[in-house]
């Protein structure tokens, strides 16, 4: 029977094919763009995109993020192969806490706060499909930034309009 570690191995596994792909269809000069005054600019999109994958390390070895305590701080991304370099780094990372001693571990309440409030506390395994599902949703959201700039979209769980 596979275990929970074995299911999301292999679901980064095929993820990050496709995030892969989206990343690397990013041109330098179009960092800044954004679709809109309120939407992120690709840079920011795509950072956070490729920092994912790393929530796995963090959930996997501690018991809470708290943003008054750790602010958020984005890496500076400069060009495309940096944004990869990153993704690839974070993603190596994040494969090795995915490891069957941490098994045992899944049940374990991981929380994320800002101080005094709770954003929302679970198991573990909850918290690492979060994670996985923020890898789909904001990559879902880079491919309609793509579109917009007239930019191919690769294949994904299926052939695309553009492959």
């Amino acid at each position: 029977m596979k275990t929970m570690v074995d299911l999301f191995k292999k679901e980064l596994e095929k993820e990050s094919a496709i995030t892969r792909k989206m990343l690397g269809r990013i041109p330098d000069e179009k960092l800044s763009w954004k679709p809109h005054t309120k939407s992120m600019d690709i840079k920011t999109l795509a950072t956070h995109i490729a920092e994912l994958p790393n929530w796995i390390t963090m959930i996997a070895t501690t018991t809470e993020l708290d943003f008054e305590a750790s602010p958020y701080t984005p890496a500076n991304i400069s060009d495309s192969a940096a944004l990869l370099s990153f993704f690839e780094d974070n993603l190596q990372n994040g494969y090795s806490e995915l490891k069957e001693s941490n098994e045992d571990k899944m049940d374990d309440t991981w929380t994320i706060r800002s101080g005094d409030i709770i954003h929302d506390a679970a198991p573990k395994h909850e918290m690492i499909r979060m994670a996985l599902n923020q890898i789909t949703h904001h990559r879902a959201q880079l491919g309609v930034y793509l579109r917009l700039l007239d930019i191919a979209l690769p294949a994904r769980y299926g052939p695309s309009a553009d492959e």
